[in-house]
């Protein structure tokens, strides 16, 4: 543990890192890769482009300063990166590079104001906070063994492709060596990469889409087409569009993930899922399971996308909804195309989630909302259900994008 002294110095060094934060990041995310290139492909080349991963690692660091001295205060972001950490298969050895290059980095882009006493106390706090990883993650790695069967990455085979929207594909996934999956909790991710045959590859987090305890995983992915030549397409969504087929191997790992549905005790209480766009992903594994449980408890699924031709798993969610009475859908189109509001099959309106919306599903009764999409719908959501009063402990959401960012 860091003295009283070292954290002394330690938080004095909090306005230095708000103010060079992201420099640092960067600095340190060069100098890593430059001397330590194997440990490059634990990272995504495009959050590294838009500088979301900079910022993920600088306000982690801010926010370690700032609560150094009450550490309870970070257990959720510990718990969330220990869980991203883990589908990587990060191990023991890798903290004493990314120490060494960061406390480099503080050295190198602080310059005079980096003094010895500054070194070591981040120096022995780094060994304590690498130290409350490897245990957590130790914990993580037991529980995906005893829960099932393997750590790190495994062999799986495609066994099915279906496109459900324009720019959405799924792909089923079953173990090469058929080995039974265990059911997965809803709401978590798999890590996947490219097989070994097709090269090197860093691995990508998708949610899985599919009720637990089906004999396959599914992942639905997003074709992240380019924007511009300064941010190119997704390299494996481009990867799962254009190449991969029925038949073809990839590697992936065990589930993970701390957003997970956590039905009320309460068997009447309401569930409301608000998804946007590809966020939808989770949550509909969610639905399967909220639906297989026994019981009238109402459900409602929000689904927000920009057309009828961008909304992923229309014809499996209008059946569901079909097929149970207490299951209300409502699609909110940003900007419907021609007929789209006329041949809906469920509730739909053009706009965006509002508060009307809510009051007319659910009046005045309390729920729990889960929700998860792109970061300006969720930063909407969350403002939407604070001014309607409802407690945080029934708020739950995920942002998908570099562990540390995830705040809505």
């Amino acid at each position: 543990m860091p003295s009283r002294d070292q954290v002394a110095v330690i938080q004095q060094t909090v306005p230095a890192l708000q103010q060079y934060g992201e420099q640092l990041a960067r600095h340190m995310y060069a100098r890593m890769f430059a001397h330590n290139p194997e440990v490059r492909r634990y990272f995504n080349p495009a959050h590294q482009r838009t500088g979301q991963q900079q910022k993920a690692l600088s306000d982690a660091v801010c926010a370690y300063a700032a609560n150094i001295d009450h550490p309870t205060a970070l257990e959720g972001a510990v718990e969330l990166i220990a869980h991203k950490h883990v589908s990587l298969g990060i191990a023991p050895e890798h903290y004493p590079i990314v120490g060494r290059h960061l406390l480099a980095s503080i050295r190198e882009v602080l310059g005079p104001a980096a003094t010895d006493d500054v070194i070591d106390a981040w120096a022995t706090a780094y060994d304590e906070l690498a130290h409350l990883f490897i245990e957590r993650e130790r914990q993580l790695y037991a529980e995906q063994l005893r829960d099932h069967g393997w750590t790190g990455f495994k062999p799986f085979v495609v066994t099915e492709r279906e496109t459900v929207a324009e720019n959405v594909v799924s792909l089923y996934l079953a173990p090469l060596d058929q080995r039974s999956l265990a059911c997965h909790k809803p709401g978590r991710y798999i890590a996947i990469h490219q097989a070994p045959a097709a090269g090197e590859s860093a691995p990508r987090h998708y949610s899985l889409s599919n009720a637990p305890g089906t004999p396959y995983y599914r992942i639905s992915i997003k074709y992240e087409t380019a924007d511009s030549s300064e941010t190119p397409s997704g390299m494996f969504s481009s990867f799962a569009h254009e190449q991969l087929k029925t038949g073809d191997h990839v590697q992936v790992s065990p589930p993970c993930g701390q957003f997970t549905l956590e039905l009320p005790e309460q068997p009447m209480r309401p569930l409301v899922l608000i998804a946007g766009g590809i966020g939808i992903t989770p949550l509909l594994s969610m639905l399967h399971a909220a639906l297989a449980e026994p019981g009238d408890r109402p459900l409602v699924l929000i689904q927000a996308v920009r057309d009828r031709d961008r909304r992923p798993f229309a014809a499996e969610i209008d059946a569901l909804a079909y097929q149970h009475p207490r299951l209300q859908v409502h699609i909110c189109y940003s900007a419907p195309g021609d007929g789209d509001l006329a041949v809906a099959d469920v509730s739909a309106s053009e706009g965006y989630v509002s508060d009307s919306l809510l009051e007319r599903a659910l009046g005045d009764a309390a729920a729990d909302y889960y929700f998860c999409g792109p970061r300006p719908m969720m930063a909407g959501v969350a403002e939407l259900l604070r001014d309607r009063g409802v407690p945080q402990e029934a708020v739950h959401y995920e942002f998908f994008g570099p562990a540390g960012t995830e705040t809505a």
